[in-house]
């Protein structure tokens, strides 16, 4: 953040919760939206603000009163306290400098390590789009990440350059997805990591920092947090923070992965802020710019011929309904979309992922390869008609069915057994020493049990096992 350059001085004029109104003096100029703001409480705590509307142009110089969202607690904040514009939105600290801590949403380090001697700092909002040499989708090289992650490497393959989506609803283990996710691609992957907690609980963001540490990842990683128990300013702005930190590594021409948990929160917490400053919602309830606010956000996620962002974006499903409205809009910005299941949950299935609700558009044997192609699709075939079978079995019992569905009905048994997997990162949780996988061995695994070749072993000697 830079100092306040206390030549435009306002005062506050107004607290409505969270809303701070600030008059500034007559005949000053004007705040410019995002513009920020500082003050002090009267234990002198320093005050955040930001600017986010005006409040109308009247005779009587209202046209010099700003309404601001707050970054930091307001706790203790007084009417006619004294307010200096900085004169400039956001800016934080970028590069290597950065590596290797927790910021907030203003760029701050939030690790008690001493400040970040930067180089360079860069604004959070863009006025205008980074110019970069974009391929076309048809001259773009199409390269697969492995995640050592069986169910992930084999039916959603994760493709450098491209938006990945894990959707859930609450405990079925997104967060968990993620930081395994993590542990297993930052290291086999050059380039730089950054991690976007909106959102998060204090415990998990702790948790996270401490398991990067032991990982030995942290050296390449940057993370930022708009946590829970902050104003929702600071959780809408964290999302921008990190994109921002995204944006420089790419420009620098190095390959970045980004890790959003949770989207959702985002546009919750514009959704707060849009009922706060008393816009009328639109009929799904939500805010009447939520499109817009994600198109913001989801666009600057984007790939050069010369480095890329990979983006892995965990959504909070509210109450498990995948037809909620800020769900639907984050959607079509994804080209994998990984739903998690309550029903595999209390199975016992990890990852939960349900592969027939799933889907991803790089399931192609253009970009995977004949062979993987083929046993995916057998899989998804298997799998499927295991769901159908199930419920007659549910009903008349295993001995009902015919001998070709019977042999059937197990093998898709031993398969989602199969597709289960012990995680390094839930190592503290299961007692069970993690587990990665390389695609070549999931593949061979995968062909051997759908060719009957692993029919007398029971199904229950392929849980949470790695290759066979």
């Amino acid at each position: 953040m830079q100092k306040a350059q206390k030549t435009q001085k306002g005062k506050v004029v107004a607290v409505q919760g969270p809303i701070v109104i600030v008059k500034f003096e007559p005949g000053s100029a004007k705040a410019a939206i995002y513009d920020i703001l500082e003050t002090t409480t009267y234990k002198g705590q320093r005050v955040v603000l930001e600017v986010v509307e005006y409040l109308g142009r009247r005779a009587d110089d209202t046209s010099n009163v700003v309404k601001c969202i707050p970054l930091t607690s307001i706790f203790g904040l007084q009417k006619n306290a004294e307010v200096f514009n900085t004169g400039s939105m956001i800016n934080i600290p970028v590069g290597k400098e950065a590596c290797s801590r927790i910021l907030n949403v203003l760029g701050e380090p939030i690790d008690k390590k001493g400040p970040i001697n930067a180089k360079k700092k860069k604004p959070i909002r863009r006025k205008e789009n980074i110019s970069l040499n974009i391929e076309s989708a048809s001259r773009m090289r199409f390269e697969v990440m492995e995640t050592g992650i069986k169910v992930i490497d084999l039916l959603f393959p994760l493709v450098k350059g491209t938006k990945t989506g894990i959707l859930g609803g609450a405990a079925l283990g997104k967060s968990i997805l993620i930081l395994e996710l993590m542990h297993n691609v930052i290291k086999k992957q050059k380039g730089f990591c950054i991690f976007t907690g909106v959102g998060e609980r204090v415990r998990e963001g702790n948790e996270l920092y401490n398991e990067m540490l032991k990982q030995k990842i942290l050296d390449k990683s940057i993370l930022v947090y708009g946590q829970m128990n902050e104003p929702a300013g600071a959780r809408f702005e964290a999302i921008h923070t990190g994109v921002t930190l995204a944006e420089h590594f790419q420009e620098e021409n190095e390959d970045v992965l980004f890790f959003v948990d949770s989207v959702y929160r985002f546009a919750q917490a514009g959704s707060e802020l849009s009922t706060l400053l008393g816009r009328i919602p639109s009929e799904t309830g939500y805010q009447p710019t939520l499109t817009s606010e994600m198109s913001d956000f989801q666009e600057r996620i984007r790939s050069g011929s010369n480095a890329s962002v990979t983006a892995i974006e965990a959504v909070y499903v509210p109450s498990d309904d995948l037809t909620d409205p800020a769900v639907v809009c984050i959607f079509s910005y994804l080209e994998s979309i990984l739903i998690l299941s309550r029903e595999h949950v209390q199975l016992g299935l990890h990852p939960a992922i349900d592969p027939l609700l799933s889907s991803c558009s790089y399931l192609d044997p253009v970009i995977i390869g004949k062979e993987h192609f083929k046993v995916a699709q057998d899989v998804l075939r298997i799998l499927n008609k295991y769901e159908e079978l199930r419920r007659i079995v549910s009903i008349l019992g295993v001995e009902e069915l015919s001998k070709e569905d019977r042999i059937l009905f197990e093998r898709a048994r031993r398969l989602r057994n199969f597709l289960t997997q012990p995680f390094f990162t839930a190592e503290l949780y299961t007692g069970k020493k993690g587990e990665y996988v390389p695609l070549e061995k999931t593949l061979d695994s995968c062909k051997k049990i759908i060719s009957g070749e692993m029919d007398t072993k029971p199904a229950e000697g392929l849980y949470m096992i790695g290759s066979l």
